[in-house]
């Protein structure tokens, strides 16, 4: 739609501008300056000559020589006037120098670079920690015990009050081992990991591209579900035949084709074919390069549609937009056969009526299937 105010631009458009320019005085073209000049000057879409004006005071000194420029700026430095130092060099040496460390024996000696001074140079010793003997007096019946205590004994008691440190591995697991029912072998006190459990890729999709379009083409009683996941080495001709086989198909019932690269030409090929078939009831064009163009065909081709109950169209390279989420609840309001709709709308006033048109639809389904209705 063509905006109001493009309308009285219309007749201006062939008009020759040099012609103009040539017939302006030069009166005129003094003011045109003038006008120019109130122009942006940060504008980058407009030529460097049209930002500003000319400041330029001084007659133009002819074509650009450059040994004349450069005797120029040589005899301006030359001529320039150095700067007077605040304190004046005088040559003398201050400071020691830097002192070069060196071990001989048991001692170090320090020689300064310029050979000024020697010095000894003695590193600090790190204090000796010592510990000092505690003397623990314990009453005289348990002191009696512990003396009389036999090894195994002693290491039950260690092993009770949590000082592994005073005993070994091999008395630890006779000890606690013992109790739980482990044997000495496969005892072992240490903490291990848990076993990190491999990942693998997913197989490639084995479905055959030519023979599954064949078996459409001649519509197969017994090919009901064609899953094209992940192929991403389908051609987009190849995927539109799909699309058209599909129009005369009536058999084939969930039709999915995510992650082939699919763009909205061939999002249209299959708004097409939802306009004719009456046989598919899914239909998965998740994770391609559709655009919101290309979705809003899908859902307008629903308007002509009765059999389809399952649409998905989430995650595409690109998001759609809030004009076609908008416009897709939209449609989703006045469709009545869509009971699932992949999609996760950016903005809660689509998503809210997405989700309210979607249970409306479930409940009509379950009023029908009460009151006996098959359809």
């Amino acid at each position: 739609m063509a905006l109001p105010f493009r309308k009285d631009l219309e007749k201006y458009k062939d008009l020759d501008e040099d012609e103009l320019l040539g017939n302006l005085s030069e009166v005129e073209l003094k003011q045109l300056e003038t006008v120019l000049d109130d122009l942006d000057p940060e504008n980058a879409l407009l030529p460097a000559g049209f930002r500003q004006k000319n400041q330029t005071s001084k007659s133009a000194t002819g074509p650009f020589n450059r040994e004349h420029l450069l005797s120029y700026l040589e005899k301006e430095a030359l001529e320039h006037k150095d700067r007077e130092d605040y304190v004046p060099y005088t040559g003398e040496k201050k400071g020691e120098g830097f002192l070069s460390v060196v071990r001989c024996g048991e001692r170090w000696f320090s020689q300064s670079v310029r050979g000024l001074k020697r010095k000894i140079f003695i590193p600090k010793q790190k204090p000796v920690q010592t510990f000092t003997e505690e003397n623990i007096s314990l009453d005289p019946e348990l002191e009696e015990a512990l003396t009389s205590a036999s090894d195994t004994e002693l290491c039950d008691l260690a092993a009770i009050l949590g000082m592994h440190n005073l005993i070994t591995n091999t008395q630890f697991s006779n000890i606690v081992g013992s109790s739980n029912g482990v044997d000495q072998e496969h005892f072992s006190n240490v903490v291990k990991g848990e076993k990190v459990v491999p990942v693998f890729d997913e197989p490639p999709n084995p479905t055959n591209v030519e023979e599954s379009l064949k078996r459409i083409k001649e519509n197969d009683a017994h090919l009901v579900e064609v899953n094209l996941n992940n192929i991403k080495n389908i051609p987009i001709p190849t995927l539109k035949d799909f699309a058209k086989a599909l129009e005369t198909n009536t058999h084939v019932k969930s039709f999915s084709l995510a992650a082939t690269r699919s763009n909205d030409p061939v999002a249209v090929a299959f708004a097409d074919m939802l306009r004719v078939n009456k046989t598919l009831k899914s239909l998965n064009v998740e994770s391609n390069f559709i655009t919101g163009a290309g979705a809003l065909v899908l859902m307008d081709a629903l308007r002509d549609n009765e059999t389809l109950v399952e649409l998905r169209i989430d995650n595409q390279r690109q998001q759609l937009g809030t004009a076609a989420e908008l416009e897709m609840a939209k449609m989703l309001e006045g469709n009545t056969n869509i009971l699932k709709f992949g999609y996760q709308f950016t903005q809660q006033g689509p998503r809210t009526r997405a989700a309210n048109a979607i249970t409306k639809n479930n409940d009509l389904v379950r009023k029908r299937r009460v009151e006996g209705d098959p359809q």
